[in-house]
C-alpha cells in the first residue's frame, strides 16, 4: 500500500516562504506523475503543480514564479518550495501520486498539511 507523508505546513507571513516535503513509501520512478494539490476552506481541490516520472512540470498560473516543485529520488521525497506567499495560498496542502498498472490509473494522497498565510 502506498503512504504519502507530507510535512512542513505552517503559519507564515505573507511574502515569507516555506518547503512542503512528501515522503513516499516507495520510489518514486514507481509514479507516473507526482504533484501537489490544494483545498481551502469551503472551495475544492485545485491542482497546484505536478511532476512526472520524465522531469516535466506544470503549474497553477497562481502560483507560477513563486512555487517550485523537485524530487529526490534516492530520498523517495518530492519538495514543494513556496516563496512570496499570499494570503490567498492560504490551504490544506495534498501530496499526490499516480501509478498504473495494467492500462489503469490509481491516485494516492497523503493526509494533508495545513499551510496558513498572515497578511
Amino acid at each position: 500500500q502506498v503512504q504519502l507523508v507530507e510535512s512542513g505546513g505552517g503559519l507564515v507571513q505573507a511574502g515569507g516562504s516555506l518547503r512542503l516535503s512528501c515522503a513516499a513509501s516507495r520510489s518514486i520512478f514507481s509514479f507516473n506523475r507526482m504533484g501537489w494539490y490544494r483545498q481551502a476552506p469551503g472551495k475544492q481541490r485545485e491542482l497546484v503543480t505536478t511532476v512526472t516520472r520524465d522531469g516535466s512540470t506544470n503549474y497553477a498560473d497562481s502560483v507560477k514564479g513563486r512555487f517550485t516543485i523537485s524530487r529526490d529520488n534516492a530520498k523517495k521525497m518530492v519538495y514543494l518550495q513556496m516563496n512570496s506567499l499570499k494570503p490567498e495560498d492560504t490551504a490544506v496542502y495534498y501530496c499526490h501520486a499516480v501509478s498504473r498498472l495494467l492500462e489503469r490509473e490509481y491516485e494516492h494522497w497523503g493526509q494533508g498539511t495545513q499551510v496558513t498565510v498572515s497578511s
